[in-house]
């Protein structure tokens, strides 16, 4: 995975005001692919070296969504609202068709482009996404940790409440992004510690979160309160072919919701991994992106 400085992002117009902060690597002439990032995240997460991409002739496409980084706010997005960023963002670049890969909070915003961008969209894969809130016969929280499980109760009783809550902990993890990691050990399996504590991933994932919540903690507070409205959209309108992966042990996303998404979609391939967990997507993108440009 890359470490290195990033260059300036690209600043994009957004189809509701403000800008979006584009980030693109890879192989200039290679088969576009937008990467949408975790929650919390930024378009500065874990991705493979540029060489790597190179090699692979893959163009890779990442952004801020609204009120991270450097792209402005959207107050009450929903997750439909996805795809209207990366239309203007493929438009911007020139770019008629492209795959997309959403890795966890990204994965809902991947299938909202899959499902509301017929003909543009190639294929698509959700790296241990959830599952819309209201998904019938899914029971949501089951296997999920305490941590997500609270904060989402939380969201769905008082959103003030949540949304202060959330902001004071942006500004903490802001100020030291450790903070975060360090939260999150109590609930990671065996196979998600032997992830983060990899330096160089520890090191790019905390750089990660300083830039997602550089002017503050909206992003992540929209993108929660998104996963648990009405996504704006049917799963049964996705036409294109979708890989669904997710590590067998996840507690941050339970394997369950992906079971659920693959029992909606018409053309899908479901890889559910032994002996990993949440932070496995990491280590799974390489394979991830050569299965979105197979086809094309």
């Amino acid at each position: 995975m890359s470490n290195t400085r990033r260059a300036q992002p690209r600043l994009v117009p957004s189809p509701r005001g403000g800008v979006l902060s584009v980030e693109v690597s890879g192989a200039p002439d290679g088969r576009p692919v937008f990467l949408m990032h975790g929650t919390p995240g930024s378009r500065s997460g874990p991705r493979p070296r540029s060489i790597v991409l190179y090699r692979m002739g893959v163009r890779l496409i990442s952004y801020d969504r609204p009120g991270y980084g450097d792209s402005t706010r959207v107050p009450g997005r929903l997750v439909r609202d996805a795809a209207d960023d990366v239309a203007a963002i493929a438009d911007d670049l020139g770019l008629e068709t492209f795959a997309v890969i959403g890795r966890s909070g990204g994965g809902p915003h991947a299938l909202a482009c899959a499902a509301l961008l017929p003909g543009r969209v190639t294929r698509t894969a959700a790296l241990v996404s959830i599952a819309p809130p209201d998904a019938p016969g899914l029971a949501w929280f089951d296997g999920m940790a305490k941590g997500n499980t609270s904060d989402y109760e939380v969201a769905d009783r008082d959103i003030a409440l949540f949304t202060q809550r959330l902001l004071e902990r942006a500004d903490h993890v802001r100020r030291d992004p450790r903070i975060l990691m360090d939260a999150l050990r109590g609930e990671l399996r065996d196979s998600d510690l032997r992830v983060i504590d990899d330096a160089a991933f520890r090191r790019h994932i905390t750089d990660t979160y300083v830039e997602a919540m550089r002017y503050g903690g909206h992003g992540w507070v929209d993108d929660a309160l998104a996963f648990r409205r009405d996504w704006g959209f049917e799963l049964s309108g996705v036409d294109t072919e979708v890989l669904l992966w997710h590590g067998a042990d996840d507690s941050f996303s339970p394997v369950g919701h992906t079971e659920w998404l693959a029992s909606q979609l018409k053309q899908v391939e479901v890889q559910i991994q032994a002996d990993t967990a949440h932070f496995g997507a990491m280590e799974i993108l390489p394979q991830a992106l050569a299965w979105v440009i197979a086809d094309a």
